[in-house]
């Protein structure tokens, strides 16, 4: 029997949870034609979501094209045109032989190279003469308001991973560029996400940023415990066996509402279940998640400078603020400065989030793992 929960991989249908009202506004957006940024630390179902509200608005509207691009592998801007092109005008083709009318038709000043596989139902790589683009990428830029306009369409593009532009070389440059463009489109609407939330952060609420209002911001909050354990009660009838609902909201409690952590942990305690889960079992599930990730988390411990482990330390400990003296004795922090360096640094590094103000980990089994294995010698 398939195991009911996911993790690791767009969740969709069944397996998807809650987000009710997200899924609504990302929808309500999408048929608006209003840019969305989203973010939320890594693994809180931002891909998952958006995917949901994509299906949803497309079955509703048959005019409605969405452009799906991962930059999780594009390290630079030429990369960057090639996808974009080769999405577009794949999302708006019915067949590749279109596909290739298209880029004949919609491109005049740039000669673009196709490639088609063997198989027709491929889609087509599409290239550029880097040197041609850097000169004039006007008509990548626009090629999606070029299409929607000539075609009577409306188009999304999501963009995952989206704070990878802010590697490439000339950054900020490059960021004008997009948005000088995109701000005119009035056939296409963004949506923007990764899982990278301070990049993502620095990106779209820095003032002094090209990207800065370029749409509707929102933030992903937990899933409500209630709407979590509901789930993971429902999932395990469906296949035969059943849990308690102490042992339900322990899943959740275990892993603080953690989207994929919880999706995980549930899957181990159900593998584990041979009738129904108790609390017994959900905790034996979790001992042993903690140990298959433990030397994931002895690597990353390793690479901490001891200002960082100190903070670390004091945070596992409850501790929010660090302005007197004796706390920064305790926890051997030389000063608020290298206080203040070590915790930028473990934000950066997507060890710990900043919401607010109010510093938190992104990751909770790594929380439970510093406080019960790594700092208690």
């Amino acid at each position: 029997m398939e195991p009911p929960f996911v993790f690791g991989r767009i969740a969709t249908d069944k397996n998807f949870t809650d987000r009710e009202k997200e899924t609504r506004h990302i929808i309500d957006n999408f048929n608006s034609l209003i840019n969305t940024i989203l973010i939320s630390p890594r693994r809180w179902g931002k891909s998952s979501l958006v995917n949901k509200a994509a299906d949803i608005a497309v079955s509703a509207n048959p005019d409605l094209r969405i452009v799906s691009i991962d930059l999780f592998n594009v390290r630079n801007e030429q990369q960057f045109y090639s996808q974009l092109a080769q999405k577009v005008i794949s999302a708006t083709s019915g067949r590749w032989d279109e596909a290739v009318e298209n880029v004949k038709s919609f491109f005049s000043r740039l000669v673009p190279k196709i490639s088609i596989g063997t198989d027709p139902t491929n889609e087509i790589s599409i290239d550029f003469d880097w040197e041609e683009v850097s000169k004039t990428p006007d008509e990548i830029l626009d090629l999606a308001e070029s299409i929607a306009q000539k075609k009577g369409l409306r188009i999304v593009i999501c963009i995952d991973e989206f704070q990878n532009i802010s590697e490439f070389e000339h950054p900020e440059y490059f960021q004008k560029k997009l948005r000088s463009h995109w701000q005119r489109h009035q056939h296409v609407a963004y949506c923007l996400y990764g899982s990278k939330r301070h990049m993502m952060m620095e990106v779209f609420t820095n003032s002094s940023m090209p990207f800065y209002k370029f749409g509707d911001l929102m933030f992903l909050d937990k899933i409500k415990e209630v709407e979590l354990y509901e789930f993971f009660m429902r999932r395990f009838k469906e296949t035969g066996k059943s849990i308690t609902e102490k042992a339900a909201m322990t899943i959740a409690r275990l892993v603080d509402n953690h989207p994929y952590y919880s999706q995980q942990l549930a899957q181990l305690s159900w593998l584990r279940t041979k009738d129904e889960c108790d609390e017994i079992i959900v905790e034996q599930a979790f001992q042993s998640l903690t140990e298959q990730l433990s030397l994931l988390f002895i690597n990353i411990t390793e690479g901490l400078t001891k200002q960082q482990l100190n903070l670390l330390k004091a945070i596992t400990e409850g501790i929010e603020t660090f302005g007197s003296i004796k706390t920064f004795q305790k926890y051997g922090l030389t000063s608020a400065t290298s206080a203040q360096r070590a915790k930028n640094a473990l934000i950066k590094a997507n060890i710990l989030d900043d919401s607010g103000g109010k510093i938190a980990f992104q990751d909770p089994i790594y929380l439970h793992w510093l406080k019960e294995h790594y700092f208690v010698n």
